[in-house]
């Protein structure tokens, strides 16, 4: 069945006579999750995140569309675990740009990039289009930290921990290994104080922090538990896209 609301299942006939108020761009990475789960996670949990909100906003009324998955993230540090694919930010910046000349010449005012990788972060992004398409609206969400995992999760976990392996079980059960595989995502963390205390930041050389290339243990992941994840993250992120859609640029604050 043909969803209206996903553009690569969308059609011309369709698409040429739809005013589309959001365009959501879903953006992954391609890494390795601990041994257990495929290198692909992120751009399943993007994509799904993406289009089940575009769903219940769609059926809302909101005419969002959800644009392909972008599948390669940041990941500058952990150039040296194997076939992790990166995107160096300037990059990023130029694919989002040429993303926007794109919707602003098909008059899409409003940009949401729902981003599914702890490496990704817009923010500077956003303030650049701003000066280049001051006509676009561009936010960004991280899809995992919409509501408080710990109310679903023993242990929710950084990277392939309880969270990601149960939203996979849930979504693509084919693709994970028997969790008896999985190793227990044991990692090292700063042992400076300004990084303690969560006043500095940098980024994190993947194999000197982990073996198994895992921050987190996903012994208590379950299917039911991503299941129900998904939807509450999905609802909230629906919502948001209704708020958002009818506003102007100016209508924004209070």
């Amino acid at each position: 069945m043909i969803r209206p609301y996903v553009l690569a299942e969308a059609n011309w006939k369709a698409v040429e006579h739809t005013d589309f108020q959001i365009a959501i761009l879903p953006w992954g990475a391609t890494e390795a999750h601990n041994y257990h789960l495929p290198y692909a996670t992120d751009n399943y949990e993007a994509t799904a995140a993406a289009e089940e909100s575009a769903r219940k906003s769609w059926e809302a009324g909101t005419k969002v569309i959800v644009l392909p998955t972008i599948p390669f993230g940041i990941n500058t540090g952990q150039l040296d675990v194997k076939l992790c694919m990166n995107l160096n930010p300037s990059t990023q910046y130029a694919i989002l740009k040429d993303v926007a000349d794109v919707l602003v010449r098909h008059k899409v005012s409003k940009l949401v990039i729902l981003n599914s990788h702890g490496g990704n972060n817009f923010k500077t992004m956003i303030r650049e289009l701003a000066i280049d398409f001051p006509e676009l609206y561009v936010c960004s969400i991280n899809w995992w930290q919409v509501g408080n995992s710990n109310d679903f999760f023993v242990e929710p976990g950084d990277h392939a921990g309880e969270m990601e392996t149960s939203v996979i079980m849930h979504l693509h059960p084919g693709l994970v290994l028997p969790l008896s595989e999985a190793g227990d995502g044991a990692a090292k963390s700063y042992k400076l104080k300004g990084f303690k205390e969560g006043w500095v930041t940098s980024q994190r050389h993947w194999t000197k922090v982990t073996a198994d290339t895992g921050v987190g243990d996903p012994k208590h992941s379950t299917a039911e538990k991503g299941a129900a994840f998904l939807d509450m993250t999905t609802t909230k992120i629906s919502a948001f896209l209704n708020e958002l859609a009818p506003l102007s640029i100016d209508e924004l604050y209070e």
